[in-house]
């Protein structure tokens, strides 16, 4: 009777409760896997009305996080989907064809484009350093990253008419290796900020790098790695420009790549037995030479006596 009384009463969710827990789930799934977990989600809430509103909410916010890349109509072209190239909620700007995609968060898909307005476009002069910066991105991201996309924005000053006035560049780098059925999933993201100062004749380089890894065989483990980088270069052409900030995005990605790959190769020797005491209360040194005798499915499996 004690025990009933102590019990607390179960109390059910409000609609707003819902939604932000929905929210929740839909903005923390892996790279490439929001529609998994919006499945699973939708089957669950059983209530199309809280699914609804929480996926239009939350899909904007993931797609644009996440960088997403959507292939336009009849082979227009490609555009990232990103806060630096939102015209409005629904559209985005595809600075190299100079054509604005109207997008459907929700299904992921571009469902229209149209010739962006001469307001959405930078000046002569400064799609002349856009152009050839983005001429060099490509050829860097054709090199580094197999089915990466890139994209190279004005996000202030596009409407400067020639040299005397400050404005910045912003170049986008994505690339997603999706691979469900080896139930392993991977993105890398990188967003540089180029700030052309006039007066100075300084280019001041920002960089931030995400690189996320989902692997869910036989467990669940989720890699998110995040770097941020400062760099400047001169204020030369345009062409020059390109060449010299290209040079340094090289340099810095190859750079982490490479520490991430040493990280990761230490693991065995060092990051995994951090996470263990040296004597575990079996009183029995774990092996560490020989982990793969070890598997999570074959354990509970033997312990709950399936499989038989």
């Amino acid at each position: 009777m004690a025990d009933e009384e102590d019990e607390l009463p179960e109390t059910e969710l409000s609609y707003d409760q819902k939604k932000e827990i929905a929210k929740w789930f839909l903005l923390n799934a892996p790279a490439g896997e929001i529609n998994y977990v919006a499945k699973d989600l939708k089957a669950v809430l059983s209530d199309e009305e809280v699914y609804n509103e929480a996926a239009m909410e939350a899909f904007p916010v993931y797609n644009k996080s996440h960088m997403i890349c959507l292939e336009m109509p009849s082979r227009a072209g490609d555009v990232i989907v990103s806060s630096y190239s939102e015209v409005t909620e629904n559209e985005y700007l595809d600075p190299r064809t100079a054509q604005v995609a109207i997008v459907d968060h929700v299904k992921q898909i571009c469902t229209k484009v149209r010739p962006a307005n001469d307001e959405e476009l930078p000046s002569l002069y400064i799609e002349e350093y856009r152009y050839a910066l983005d001429a060099e991105i490509q050829r860097y991201v054709s090199e580094s990253y197999p089915k990466g996309m890139c994209a190279v924005n004005c996000v202030k000053g596009k409407d400067t008419e020639g040299p005397g006035s400050d404005f910045e560049l912003v170049v986008i780098i994505t690339a997603m290796r999706l691979s469900p059925q080896n139930f392993c999933n991977g993105s890398w993201r990188s967003v540089w900020n180029i700030d052309f100062q006039d007066e100075s004749q300084v280019l001041d380089i920002k960089g931030k790098l995400q690189v996320g890894a989902h692997y869910f065989e036989e467990g669940n483990v989720e890699l998110d790695a995040k770097k941020d980088f400062q760099d400047s270069t001169i204020f030369q052409s345009a062409d020059d420009c390109a060449i010299a900030i290209a040079n340094i995005i090289r340099h810095h990605e190859t750079e982490y790549l490479a520490s991430l790959e040493v990280a990761y190769s230490k693991l065995p020797d060092n990051t995994f037995k951090d996470l263990r005491r040296k004597l575990p209360v079996t009183r029995t040194l774990f092996p560490w030479q020989n982990t793969l005798q070890f598997s999570l499915t074959r354990e509970v499996e033997k312990e709950l006596g399936l499989g038989k």
